[in-house]
């Protein structure tokens, strides 16, 4: 039986919120598992994200399969698409019949609005910890990942490879888990470690 995997994409995603996560989840589908069937979902088939890097959507809203796992990126178009009835009524119908809700980054506000994070334990960009706090009904644990009965959510923007990794773990094995990373060479070694946080305007 093939397990669906949603990538669920707007205006002004971030680029690595979602192809990191999808590198994993892609390359267990390529390599690991011929079941697993990740694709992209958005309003429009054409969508453009907030460097500039324009997707061509696998499906639109309204004819995208069930899925068995949904994955919210961020981004700066959250800020607008939090108020996008389209986005949110999909990201709720998707969400409803999945067995796992993700997201990384601002996606924590995007499933909020959907109504999924009320009552649980999540995380997003550091520097909208307390946005996310401010809604009220969230605990926010400042995290690379959170993991909260069947919703994991994700820090900025690289933690979601992190968030996928462990994901993968859960699914598969941390074997499995361990053989990939290795695969792709995920070893992070910053070379300037222990900076000033960058200042983000809004």
């Amino acid at each position: 039986m093939s397990f669906n995997i949603a990538f669920v994409l707007f205006p002004d995603f971030e680029e690595l919120d979602f192809v990191g996560p999808y590198e994993v989840l892609a390359a267990t589908a390529k390599h690991i598992d011929k079941e697993w069937r990740p694709f992209t979902v958005a309003q429009e088939r054409m969508v453009k994200s907030t460097n500039g890097l324009t997707i061509q959507a696998d499906y639109t809203f309204a004819d995208a399969p069930r899925a068995d796992l949904v994955l919210v990126p961020g981004g700066e178009g959250t800020q607008t698409q939090v108020d996008n009835a389209e986005l949110i009524a999909y990201i709720k119908r998707a969400c409803e019949s999945a067995d796992y809700i993700t997201s990384v980054c601002t996606g924590a506000f995007l499933l909020h609005k959907a109504g999924f994070l009320s009552g649980k334990r999540a995380t997003t960009h550091w520097s909208q910890l307390d946005e996310l706090r401010a809604l009220g009904d969230v605990t926010v644990e400042e995290e690379r990942w959170v993991h909260d009965g069947n919703v994991i959510t994700a820090a900025g923007v690289s933690a979601g490879i992190d968030m996928a990794l462990y994901l993968l773990g859960v699914l598969k094995s941390p074997q499995i888990a361990r053989t990939l990373q290795r695969g792709i060479e995920y070893d992070p070694a910053p070379p300037y470690a222990d900076v000033e946080p960058l200042q983000v305007d809004g």
